[in-house]
């Protein structure tokens, strides 16, 4: 299962995701920072409390993080630092001057012989003061939802809605593995699965702690 819906969501990565990118060197990999505010514009015109889009750069070939040396934000008569996690997301600024400006966006590796590529990222991860409830991860599904919808713009979402695979509900990552006695939650390791259904709206017991929480991603199905 978690092959397929990690196929589900890097084709949904594909569409949504055109931001061009391209190695100046083997240590260097650069991208232009309009495709980036095209998507922060987005959410900045939602209302949305916990849904973001993140931007990470991972090995093409594993998937797993490129670790981040250093990284520039670039325009024809500025430079400016680009800050980072030790996760390789980049914290980017949205920012109308750099992108009338026509920024790009310069990565340098910690590993050389890394491969990198972009990745986007739907998720809920800025979960503090928040209860961990089947109520609030009603909401935060709605919130994925509508944000994964928005990013797929007119085109897709009303002409070729047919394209966009099945958001069955959620899926969230723990720090360490879980098990919940419930037969709309599955679990594998520290990830779950949860199938949200209509009736979590109103339903506020708390299902454990948030802080053991990393991230909430869209559970896609086909």
């Amino acid at each position: 299962m978690n092959k397929y819906i990690f196929n589900c969501t890097n084709a949904i990565v594909l569409v949504l995701l055109s931001i061009s990118a391209f190695n100046v060197n083997a240590r260097e990999f650069v991208m232009s920072y309009d495709g980036f505010y095209d998507r922060l514009k987005i959410v900045n015109k939602g209302d949305f409390q916990y849904a973001r889009v993140n931007f990470y750069i991972s090995d093409i070939g594993t998937n797993e993080t490129c670790a981040i040396k250093s990284g520039t934000i670039l325009t024809e008569r500025n430079e400016y630092p680009l800050n980072f996690t030790d996760k390789a997301q980049l914290l980017l600024p949205f920012d109308k001057q750099l992108d009338t400006d026509k920024a790009v966006i310069v990565v340098e590796p910690l590993n050389p012989v890394h491969d990198c590529q972009l990745k986007l990222q739907i998720e809920a991860n800025e979960l503090e003061g928040l209860a961990f409830s089947k109520q609030s991860l009603y909401t935060i599904n709605e919130e994925l939802d509508e944000l994964l919808t928005d990013l797929s713009g007119f085109f897709v979402s009303k002409l070729m809605w047919f394209l966009l695979p099945e958001q069955k509900g959620v899926a969230v990552t723990f720090k360490s593995p879980m098990q919940f006695d419930d037969e709309n939650i599955t679990c594998e390791k520290s990830v779950c699965y949860f199938a949200v259904e209509d009736s979590w709206e109103d339903d506020s017991a708390v299902l454990g702690d948030i802080s053991n929480v990393i991230k909430v991603t869209p559970w896609i199905v086909k």
